[in-house]
């Protein structure tokens, strides 16, 4: 500390260097099991479908994220009671543990239902530690930072989600790699999770060396420290109404962008348009490490002309450029794929037409099963209601096709399925457009730690932005991949599933613009919220 009390240059430089190492750490725990979410449906998941399996293995994705507002809760509570640093440092090592517990259990073959089960209990821990590491990793930093550069330092904790994701992906590929296929697909899968526990000790022996925030150290010394912080949080109508504007308006715009930039991206290269795993890992790789800084730069933008004007380019550019630049990465990464979809539509006819992802004993009708068989090996379809009693029929590009000689029929059209690797001429253009979709991302994200931390009182501040910002995130965020995906096998059309992430972020718009005001340059040692 200098002679005024405040924190020095070099300790808010090591502040910000544990908090976002640690956090980037703790956000490589949470995602690696979202970048293997293809391979566990496989393993944990077999008696179902190749559809239905992966649609399982997202929704044990989304477990993760519905635990959070408990996790928020539990830990937002702890952190406005007995302090910033204590609590971070429980959710970073019981993130660690549940991590490393993935990595050493049995698949379905070998523990039978008892794998599945306890792959679902551990990403509930996994989703209770998220739940408290965020709020409290950027209450941190705010805290110790000066308000004129608030945004700019607290952006360097909002490069750990991209970080972390990016180094899941480069862990994965890396170890892929090495061991090749079969080694990893027998057992190397597990080498992602258990390298957890290094990454823990790196995280609390960084951690270990920090001190308390001076915000919440005040607050102590003068006896200021609520009782019961998550009642109070809540106490009066004004509050719950900004609690709801950053439930809607803050976290779901924010991860909305963010996550269709990551997690929703790789979903679409690799089971969409079937690009190769590992081209589309390095490709990923190589657009969020190349952003990550912006963040920062976000940050410092939001510092100088306010948090709401840069959030509100992202959320807008986000409602601009979602359909288009996902219809361009579809035309440029399998051109064979969408060459046949536009020119060889394959259109399913009869009564009936329902199909269901999970049916675990096959569809109840023949439409339903020929739905089943284009689902199963990822051919766009359209449907068309017929008169009961009508035999089912799939054309071709207006011709019928006898079902038994569907999969040779769909070859000779032009429908590519097996993982492709696009020309290299069409890998600029699809690097631009997952450029264009990760920036909302991160303008979205720059700002948003520093605003949701000016938005709430100091004695409620963890329990209020924590139990927010992971019900936001939580609940409508964390199960957008299995929902797309549902859509997208429920109606055949690849597209037809961001129509969710779209009409999200149209809320967040509205809800934003009315419920949170701009907040740059607010003192987070008040007492009341304005």
């Amino acid at each position: 500390m200098d002679s005024r009390g405040e924190p020095t240059t070099a300790e808010i430089r090591m502040v910000i260097a544990a908090s976002a190492a640690g956090t980037a750490f703790e956000w490589y725990d949470f995602y690696i099991y979202g970048t293997l979410a293809p391979l566990f449906g496989k393993m944990f998941f077999p008696g179902s479908s190749p559809a239905a399996g992966f649609l399982l293995a997202l929704a044990t994705f989304g477990v993760g994220f519905a635990v959070r507002p408990l996790g928020a809760a539990l830990f937002g509570t702890f952190g406005d009671r007995f302090g910033r640093k204590t609590t971070f440092l429980v959710t970073i090592t019981l993130m660690g543990f549940a991590t490393t517990a993935i990595g050493l259990l049995g698949t379905y073959a070998q523990w039978g239902l008892a794998a599945p089960v306890l792959l679902v209990l551990l990403r509930a821990l996994q989703g209770l530690a998220v739940g408290g590491e965020y709020g409290g990793a950027v209450i941190y930093v705010a805290e110790h930072a000066p308000r004129e550069k608030r945004g700019f330092y607290t952006g360097f904790i909002q490069i750990g989600a991209t970080t972390g994701f990016s180094l899941s992906l480069l862990v994965v590929l890396a170890t892929n790699t090495l061991l090749g296929d079969a080694a990893w697909n027998a057992w190397g899968w597990r080498v992602p999770f258990i390298l957890s526990l290094v990454l823990l000790a790196v995280s609390l022996w960084m951690r270990l060396k920090l001190s308390e925030s001076p915000v919440f150290a005040a607050m102590q010394e003068a006896g200021e420290i609520a009782k019961s912080p998550l009642r109070e949080a809540f106490a009066t109508p004004k509050q719950r109404r900004r609690l709801l504007a950053v439930t809607f308006g803050g976290a779901v715009g924010q991860a909305i962008a963010g996550y269709t930039g990551m997690i929703q991206l790789l979903n679409f290269l690799q089971v969409s348009v079937h690009v190769d795993p590992v081209l589309t890992r390095v490709l990923l790789i190589g657009v969020l490490l190349s952003l990550a800084m912006g963040n920062v730069f976000a940050g410092w933008l939001s510092d100088r002309f306010g948090r709401k004007p840069v959030v509100f380019a992202g959320y807008i550019m986000f409602l601009i450029v979602l359909f288009p630049m996902f219809h361009l990465i579809a035309d440029q990464a399998n051109p064979a794929l969408a060459r046949a979809a536009k020119e060889h539509p394959v259109v399913v006819t009869g009564p009936d037409c329902s199909y269901n992802p999970f049916a675990q004993s096959g569809q109840a009708s023949a439409c339903g099963k020929l739905l089943d068989s284009l689902t199963r090996i990822g051919v766009p379809y359209a449907k068309q209601d017929a008169p009961a009693g009508t035999v089912p029929v799939v054309t071709i590009a207006g011709q019928p096709t006898d079902p038994a000689a569907l999969a040779p029929a769909l070859k000779a059209a032009g429908y590519t399925i097996d993982p492709v690797i696009p020309p290299a001429r069409n890998l600029v253009v699809i690097v631009f457009a997952m450029l264009v979709i990760a920036i909302p991302g991160v303008l979205a994200y720059g700002p948003m730690g520093s605003w949701l931390c000016e938005l709430f009182p100091a004695r409620t501040r963890y329990s209020s932005l924590a139990t927010s910002y992971n019900f936001g995130v939580g609940i409508f965020v964390g199960f957008m991949p299995f929902i797309v995906q549902a859509i997208v096998a429920t109606t055949g059309n690849v597209m037809a599933g961001f129509w969710y992430p779209f009409a999200m972020m149209s809320l967040a718009v509205v809800v934003a613009w009315f419920g949170m005001p701009e907040t740059a340059g607010r003192k987070l040692a008040e007492s009341t919220m304005e």
